[in-house]
């Protein structure tokens, strides 16, 4: 018998082990995932044949430098990978790490190739008849060309006559300059991209991108240690790359289903599939090769219809729209289907039961979900009943690496009623501060909670252990018995999860508990070349949402702002605390501020202060500096490595 009181806890075990050997895995832990592997054929080595298939080459140098020093990516760093799956990894998502962590050069067909496992993303060469058209140019402008001059290696020097971006996330087009310049484009070098594309990459990480950022650190693991009892994969690849990410605008704007455009004498039919995976996206099948780019609707895994790192749902209805389209567009023809993450699949047969099986699992999610809300049930209460098939949930392609069935049955359900599940209980509950502090009384102390989440610890059931302990620490956060306990209650979540994202979020929520956050460098989220790309109307909205509020509220006031390169100006009025802009408007009595767009880009940057730029003569006031000062003294820099596991 272990006592919560004499620090002989199996959690405490867990502790000592993790510090001096192998960490603690609960039997709780070895019998759900020993479940989980009878279910699925893990003897199907079918995936495995389709991603090592077509390897040519990779560099035996895995690591790959950063311009701004140290190591931007290391796909070497999953070498550990090899083997049977240990205890502290569910044996499902240790296999789809396995596979996405093949990293080289492959051959998809004759003519197209794909770096794969250089980034979270795949970069797809496609040759031309005097160059390459290179589809998703990864996250970062260093992954990004080392993955041409592997090609470069093997099959000689050649341009980049093409760019193509099939959606709006920066894994799809953040590499490019590490392959064209701005003189490449105005030479002819051609960029497609979805409609409403530029707009797209700019807002979705402006307004919110500093709460998304910091939750991004948890959710692809990065903070934790590339090993077999911490970050394994994220399901969708191994992990975002750490370079120069960076944007050129696209050249071809393709806005609606059917549209072709030739490059190079590569012919592209194009499918519209914007609002499902990315606000702005397209598929498109390529004629002359028999072959389909599927983008990242179509995955070896079950995506997200919610993102735990915080975006607005998606519509797994659409969603399944646009798989049917592909299917009855070009499926009789399509004989080999390739995409943005993951390894090719080729025959019809198989292409067939790819795009099927996603159609059906998105489809069947979002049906079911409204199913079961219509019968009453509850955002919390439909993952407890949604169980996909057999036909859907036994095709590894459909299991929950990234997405979960959880969370994603949680996202329709938002994506028609919201948050709120009609129990006026939940209507207008406390804070986590207050609701804390008011449970560790009900229970009877905080003592009383952590002996009775030490029992269900030790019987395996962790996910109330976790709810209960998150109630002491935000009520006592600085109770380390229950950090600790909560610390190895999220550790086996995490040794148990399918969902590399889970995993991550656990792990990362266990590490905080026990370091706390470290002092480390503001991470920035979003590129210069975003920040340049920020039309000026969204620049406002921007400030309006760094706006202190209850500061400003004390007095009203108004400044214009012009733009001198340009000539675009507005008028932003401060009125009882919220900031409204009018473009193209002015007022008389306000004071003015001039600066040209680079001074704009700088100061956003904080490449330059307000007073460099002054001096330097592009920027200037007009009527009371003191107003203008203030006026910007109300704008808050948030603080990035905000608390998430603590208040």
């Amino acid at each position: 018998m272990y006592s919560a009181k004499s620090g002989g806890t199996k959690a405490a075990l867990q502790r000592n082990q993790a510090e001096t050997s192998a960490p603690f895995v609960s039997d709780a832990v070895k019998s759900s995932n020993k479940k989980l592997a009878a279910y699925l054929d893990m003897q199907d080595r079918t995936d495995f044949e389709d991603a090592e298939r077509g390897f040519i080459a990779t560099f035996e140098d895995t690591k790959i430098m950063a311009e701004a020093g140290g190591v931007a990516y290391d796909f070497g760093a999953y070498a550990f990978l090899n083997g049977p799956a240990p205890e502290t990894a569910n044996p499902s998502l240790w296999r789809q790490s396995q596979l996405v962590a093949k990293h080289g050069l492959f051959k998809v067909t004759e003519g197209i190739y794909q770096v794969r496992a250089y980034d979270l993303s795949n970069i797809t060469f496609i040759r031309g008849d005097t160059g390459w058209i290179v589809v998703d140019p990864l996250i970062t402008k260093e992954t990004a060309a080392r993955a041409k001059a592997l090609v470069d290696r093997e099959f000689g020097v050649l341009p980049v006559t093409g760019i193509v971006y099939t959606h709006s996330h920066l894994d799809h087009y953040g590499g490019v300059r590490g392959l064209v310049s701005e003189s490449d484009i105005a030479n002819g070098v051609e960029i497609i991209a979805p409609d409403g594309f530029v707009r797209e990459t700019v807002s979705e990480n402006i307004l919110a991108g500093n709460a998304m950022g910091r939750r991004a650190t948890y959710m692809f693991g990065a903070l934790l240690p590339k090993r077999a009892d911490a970050q394994i994969g994220v399901g969708l690849g191994p992990t975002v790359s750490r370079g120069i990410p960076g944007l050129l605008y696209p050249t071809i704007n393709v806005d609606h289903t059917g549209q072709t455009v030739t490059i190079d004498g590569v012919k592209m039919d194009f499918i519209l599939a914007l609002g499902a995976e990315a606000p702005s996206e397209f598929m498109f099948y390529l004629p002359q090769f028999k072959a389909f780019c599927q983008a990242e609707i179509i995955n070896h895994t079950l995506h997200n219809l919610y993102t735990p790192r915080g975006a607005k749902v998606r519509d797994g209805q659409l969603w399944s729209k646009y798989i049917d389209q592909a299917i009855y567009t070009y499926g009789d023809e399509t004989e080999v289907s390739f995409g943005s993450h993951h390894w090719p699949v080729w025959g019809k047969d198989k292409v067939a039961a790819l795009w099927t099986g996603q159609r059906d699992l998105y489809r069947y999610l979002h049906d079911q979900t409204l199913r079961l809300a219509n019968q009453g049930y509850t955002m919390h209460e439909i993952p407890e009943r949604l169980n996909l098939p057999d036909g859907i949930a036994k095709s590894f392609a459909n299991r929950g690496y990234y997405g979960t069935v959880s969370h994603n049955s949680k996202a329709q359900y938002q994506l028609y009623f919201g948050y709120f599940d009609g129990n006026p209980a939940n209507l207008d509950p406390l804070g986590p501060v207050a609701e804390g502090t008011k449970f560790v009384e009900y229970m009877g102390g905080a003592q009383n909670i952590i002996d009775k989440a030490q029992a269900d610890f030790d019987n395996g059931e962790f996910r109330y252990a976790a709810t209960a302990l998150n109630y002491v620490i935000f009520a006592q956060p600085e109770n380390k018995q229950a950090a600790n306990l909560l610390a190895d209650t999220y550790t086996q979540l995490g040794y148990m999860a399918e969902s590399g994202s889970w995993r991550d979020f656990y792990l990362t929520g266990a590490l905080e508990l026990r370091r706390g956050i470290k002092d480390l460098p503001v991470v920035r989220t979003v590129s210069a070349d975003t920040v340049k790309a920020v039309p000026l109307d969204l620049y406002f909205d921007l400030l309006a949402v760094r706006l202190n509020g209850p500061k400003a509220a004390k007095k009203d006031r108004n400044l214009n702002f012009v733009l001198t390169d340009t000539g675009e100006k507005a008028l932003l009025i401060i009125s009882n605390g919220a900031l409204h802009h009018r473009m193209g408007q002015s007022d008389a009595d306000a004071p003015t501020l001039n600066l040209t767009r680079s001074a704009l880009d700088q100061l956003n940057l904080k490449q330059k202060t307000f007073m460099q730029l002054a001096k330097e003569g592009s920027l200037s006031v007009e009527g009371n500096l003191l107003a203008v000062k203030s006026f910007f003294a109300l704008i808050e820099e948030p603080d990035f490595w905000f608390e998430v596991v603590r208040p």
